[in-house]
């Protein structure tokens, strides 16, 4: 068990270096590119000095997470029972869900790219269009879900303290409603300095330490490198920003986190760990339809919640740590959930 501590912990300070280190080169590529953010007129005004910050930051951690990943179960798949001693996963059941977490997650990554992109291009906050991004989304949540039946999993999720639960053809239509939901939640996350990042450091320390209970050992791995990549970008994010992740980012990490849950068999985790994910959601749908019920009057005073609170006067700062911990405590929870409510 030692061993497999620092090889965790490895993995989490390479995903680390290597998305800090890439940072120190992108950046400047960014910016030689006028990759530049263009801020909405509809946001908060002291926005506006962030003006031109290079976006697609997210690479940075793409990379990281994809090399960290691909070492890492590599290792896993060719000696890990060599030199673990705790070692009662299905390994192949593991790499099936690594690598599709892996894939459903760069594939949300290159819609989120194509976004990008446009907005770099044509010099406007506007990239592509809702429904555009929610047909790519949605065919990309199928082609995952179809991945994992053709090899052989079938439509049964665990819920803590209920056991092993068969949806049926549900599975499927909640599955990808529910990959979708996550992936969106997260891009609209996106909007403060350090935020998503800072929240999603700690989901993917909450689903390292569920991975590790249930001796998911190459999940566990994986976990640990979104974590520590997760580190490595803030170097870069943190309030004052040098680079926005983009859609590029938010929407990798949004298949990301839903790749972590499904690994663990355990999606329904996602509304207790993806707390803050999922009121930022809630908050824009609540303001949409209270604003067109009273006909122009508006629930909070800025939409997502994250705006609100900015307008009641907290920096940016306070926002990200208020958040974080919110997530820390919700992940404990869940983390307890299973420790109790997970029998074999």
């Amino acid at each position: 068990m030692i061993i497999y501590g620092i090889w965790t912990f490895l993995a989490a300070v390479l995903a680390f270096i290597i998305s800090a280190v890439t940072g120190k080169y992108l950046i400047p590529f960014l910016h030689k590119l006028n990759f530049g953010q263009t801020i909405k007129d509809i946001g908060p005004s002291w926005h506006k000095e962030k003006q031109g910050t290079p976006i697609m930051g997210g690479i940075m951690f793409i990379v990281a997470i994809t090399i960290v990943t691909i070492i890492s179960t590599l290792v896993y798949i060719f000696a890990g029972d060599k030199f673990i001693t705790v070692y009662f996963a299905d390994i192949q059941r593991e790499v099936v869900f690594i690598f599709a977490g892996l894939g459903l997650a760069l594939a949300n990554g290159l819609i989120g790219f194509i976004d990008d992109y446009t907005k770099a291009v044509k010099k406007r906050n506007l990239g592509l269009k809702a429904y555009q991004k929610l047909v790519l989304q949605f065919a990309v949540a199928i082609i995952y879900l179809v991945v994992l039946s053709a090899a052989g999993y079938g439509t049964s999720t665990y819920i803590p303290f209920a056991g092993s639960v068969d949806l049926g053809f549900f599975y499927y239509i909640l599955s990808a409603i529910l990959i979708v939901g996550i992936v969106n939640a997260v891009n609209l996350t996106d909007g403060v300095d350090g935020l998503v990042g800072s929240v999603t450091f700690f989901v993917a320390v909450t689903f390292m330490l569920i991975a590790s209970r249930l001796y998911y050992l190459g999940v566990t791995a994986l976990s640990a490198a979104v974590a520590g990549a997760c580190l490595g970008f803030l170097v870069w994010n943190f309030h004052p920003a040098k680079v926005f992740m983009g859609d590029t980012g938010s929407l990798f990490l949004g298949g990301m986190v839903c790749g972590l849950a499904f690994a663990v068999n355990m999606p329904i985790l996602l509304l207790p760990v993806g707390i803050i994910y999922i009121c930022e959601m809630l908050s824009v749908v609540l303001q949409v339809g209270y604003f067109k019920l009273t006909h122009g009057k508006r629930l909070f005073k800025m939409s997502p919640i994250h705006h609100h609170f900015e307008m009641c006067g907290w920096s940016e700062v306070k926002i990200v740590t208020v958040f974080s911990l919110i997530t820390a405590a919700f992940g404990v929870l869940s983390f307890l959930l299973v420790l109790f409510g997970y029998s074999v």
